[in-house]
């Protein structure tokens, strides 16, 4: 047989079409393909609910990848080992209360099984806007990346959800064009993004899943986004919280769905 160049043009088109064309009306809506984001849409995904998450980036994973300071092992405590265990990923007992992983097989097990379970992962495509309607976050409004990073003058699509993820980490990006463009009061102690502190894995732990939840209507945060929302430390290269922050905001929806 013979390649034909147009058929394999043909082909791609095609089937990112359907795909996209499929994203635009959905239970749920993450930005982000973090370890948080992934964790959350699979969970999701698991109850029978439709999701799609949309990455600026070409890669998935956040910070995950890169371990601490590009040593790629991760930590994992004790509470997410389970979370570990169910995605089938390999611990290393460090000692009492601490797990060692591979950074890389952590995310490539995590977004394979994500995109197993039902999730389509969109990578280089941005949140440059938001649909909101009477006061609450109904979609996100989606450009290339590229257009972005070009300064292009290129009108963006829409996509609607019955609920938006943030779980973009640090940068918290849905929820600054929520607090800078919607007029709506952020549900943290100042009404507004509070910005996230300095590194105390302790803490941060804890708080990570705390924050995680609704933070204005129709909008959820997850993953280091909570803590940078709610005024959180930052944890440095352990991930257990992160899993446990993408879980814990499933089955919030799972029920409110």
């Amino acid at each position: 047989m013979q390649l034909d160049d147009i058929k394999i043009s043909k082909a791609i088109i095609n089937s990112y079409r359907e795909k996209l064309v499929k994203a635009l009306d959905v239970d749920v809506a993450i930005a982000g393909a973090g370890p948080a984001g992934m964790c959350c849409a699979y969970y999701l995904t698991r109850a029978g609910k439709s999701v799609v998450i949309f990455e600026r980036k070409l890669s998935v994973g956040g910070g995950m990848w890169g371990g601490g300071i590009m040593f790629n092992e991760i930590v994992v405590q004790d509470k997410a080992k389970a979370i570990m265990d169910e995605f089938g990923i390999r611990l290393k007992l460090y000692e009492k209360g601490y797990y060692l992983a591979d950074s890389i097989e952590s995310v490539s097990t995590i977004c394979s099984k994500t995109i197993k379970a039902g999730v389509n992962i969109f990578n280089l495509l941005s949140a440059e806007d938001l649909m909101i309607r009477k006061g609450r976050i109904s979609g996100l409004v989606l450009n290339w990346t590229a257009v972005e990073i070009a300064n292009l003058h290129v009108d963006p699509i829409t996509m609607r959800a019955k609920f938006v993820i943030d779980a973009t980490g640090h940068a918290a990006e849905v929820v600054r064009l929520a607090e800078r463009k919607s007029g709506i009061k952020l549900k943290t102690r100042t009404g507004k993004l509070m910005g996230e502190k300095s590194m105390w894995a302790e803490v941060g732990e804890d708080t990570i899943v705390k924050n995680s939840k609704e933070v204005c209507p129709g909008l959820y945060v997850c993953g280091m986004c909570a803590n940078a929302v709610f005024g959180g430390p930052r944890m440095g290269p352990v991930f257990g919280g992160m899993l446990l922050s993408g879980k814990k905001v499933a089955q919030d929806l799972i029920k409110r769905l």
